[in-house]
């Protein structure tokens, strides 16, 4: 979704700034494939320079070994930073608080895992600056036909930190947003979850998923098509409120990482050589002339 609140640079752009860090006992239950969760846990960690690329994902294949042997029934997506600092995201769904309570139950009824879920930590803590957890939760009536992840290798997250007491200027901003898009782009979608634990004050999160940067080339030629739609007084409108209700935005771009997620059986069948790519045999050496 674009326009300012969520797109056209004309007023102020959509938000975000999720979160991820080494997944430990997080399952996704609901993996995306039937669309959003209704709790989406955001482990997000923040690498040392240096310390990302393929050294992060080295000390991530630990804890994806240690599900593996420990026969830990959890699946995550892990994501890394195109744009603002160098961190790595862990999407983990659930359908309820309940059901990631028994997942966590049932990884510490498994023998083992947690002594090698420790020792994976110990390594990736050694990559990090910093970590954090937090917890959202969806909102249907602030989503736009959020779909789901198939095909998908990028993300557009933005997030909105709302003004104390502003909630009711934010939400109608929201639903003139949606009514402006449903006339003039009917496809747009994007799925929203607002805060629950781990963050300060009333925030947003908006999730776009993409099958191709060339999509974000795309949204921005829209943008003419929603402010025809929004009209001069429905921009007046838009932009009194969001400079009343909004206090904070930013947007950033991730790419999707086979290689540090533990995606769920029906995603591997579905694209196994995305999810489960083929590992290069090393060349072999080449004999010196004679």
């Amino acid at each position: 979704m674009r326009y300012t609140i969520f797109a056209t640079r004309t007023a102020l752009p959509l938000l975000l700034c999720v979160m991820g860090s080494a997944p430990q006992s997080m399952k996704a239950q609901d993996n995306g494939a039937d669309g959003p969760p209704k709790v989406l846990v955001i482990q997000r960690e923040y690498t040392k320079p240096g310390k990302g690329g393929v050294l992060h994902e080295k000390t991530e294949g630990a804890f994806i070994q240690a599900m593996k042997a420990g026969k830990g029934d959890v699946h995550y997506l892990a994501m890394t930073s195109m744009t603002g600092p160098d961190r790595a995201l862990f999407f983990s769904g659930y359908s309820s608080f309940a059901a990631w309570e028994e997942e966590n139950k049932a990884i510490g009824k498994k023998a083992g895992l947690g002594a090698a879920l420790d020792h994976a930590n110990v390594a990736d803590g050694d990559l990090l600056a910093s970590a954090d957890v937090s917890v959202w939760m969806r909102s249907d009536e602030m989503s736009n036909h959020p779909g789901n992840l198939a095909g998908a290798r990028y993300m557009e997250i933005t997030q909105y930190q709302i003004k104390p007491g502003h909630g009711r200027e934010w939400e109608e901003a929201v639903k003139l947003v949606k009514e402006a898009y449903t006339k003039g782009v009917p496809d747009m979608n994007w799925a929203m979850f607002s805060n629950a634990y781990g963050t300060s004050g009333e925030a947003y999160i908006v999730l776009q998923p993409m099958k191709s940067l060339g999509e974000v080339d795309h949204h921005f030629a829209e943008d003419k098509m929603f402010l025809d739609a929004l009209g001069k007084e429905g921009l007046k409108k838009l932009d009194e409120l969001v400079a009343a209700s909004v206090q904070m935005t930013q947007t950033n771009l991730f790419h999707f990482n086979p290689q540090m997620s533990l995606p769920p059986d029906a995603w591997v069948q579905a694209e196994p050589d995305y999810w489960k790519p083929k590992m290069m045999a090393p060349k072999k050496a080449v004999p010196p002339a004679q």
